[in-house]
């Protein structure tokens, strides 16, 4: 299947999700240029890999949705795709030890998205700032990025800077840029990129 890059959001809403038509029209308000590529659920690497030859320049992110033991403090930390990650070297960072992954209902309880559509985009979604954006310092090097429109079936590039100021401003965000020395991350078999 040929995956097409096409500007903006898509020309009707039929078959989208809400939540993925909000991000389109909050990008659209804010005046954030965007293309993006319709797709299946990616849901293996082999289907992330023909989606980031779409999107190329953009840096691909794994997006994990993170938690501290006693459930009181969540994350969603964005990592280069080739990096490893590794649980002391955020704990250490963030001062905040023992983390792991965050349940799946707290991210659709603060987030509104699903495992497999975890996103920055999601942060539109948490008013109350429940989530605390950590991202890996290398991403913010590039001049574009890849992330979902909370749903897996579709992915935008961005621009960095357009993410890093006028989004998340818009939302309400902040961030704290971490440093990963965790290394190239190991091959794996199957499974989504966040």
């Amino acid at each position: 299947m040929e995956l097409i890059v096409r500007k903006g959001r898509p020309l009707t809403r039929e078959g989208r999700a809400d939540k993925e038509m909000r991000v389109y029209d909050l990008l659209d308000s804010l005046h954030i240029a965007y293309e993006r590529v319709d797709h299946e659920a990616a849901e293996t690497m082999e289907a992330c890999k023909e989606i980031d030859k779409a999107l190329a320049p953009a840096v691909i992110c794994k997006n994990l949705f993170l938690c501290n033991t006693q459930k009181t403090k969540f994350y969603l930390l964005m990592l280069r795709e080739d990096k490893r990650f590794v649980t002391k070297e955020i704990s250490r960072q963030i001062h905040s030890a023992r983390l792991s992954f965050g349940p799946p209902e707290y991210m659709e309880k603060y987030l509104d998205i699903t495992p497999g559509s975890v996103s920055v985009m999601g942060l539109m979604n948490d008013k109350e700032n429940h989530v605390a954006l950590l991202v890996d310092e290398d991403v913010l090097k590039a001049e574009y990025f890849g992330c979902h429109p909370c749903v897996n079936t579709s992915s935008l590039r961005l621009r960095i800077s357009d993410v890093f100021g006028t989004f998340l401003e818009a939302v309400g965000h902040d961030y704290q840029v971490i440093r990963m020395q965790g290394g190239p991350c190991p091959v794996q078999a199957a499974g989504t990129r966040d």
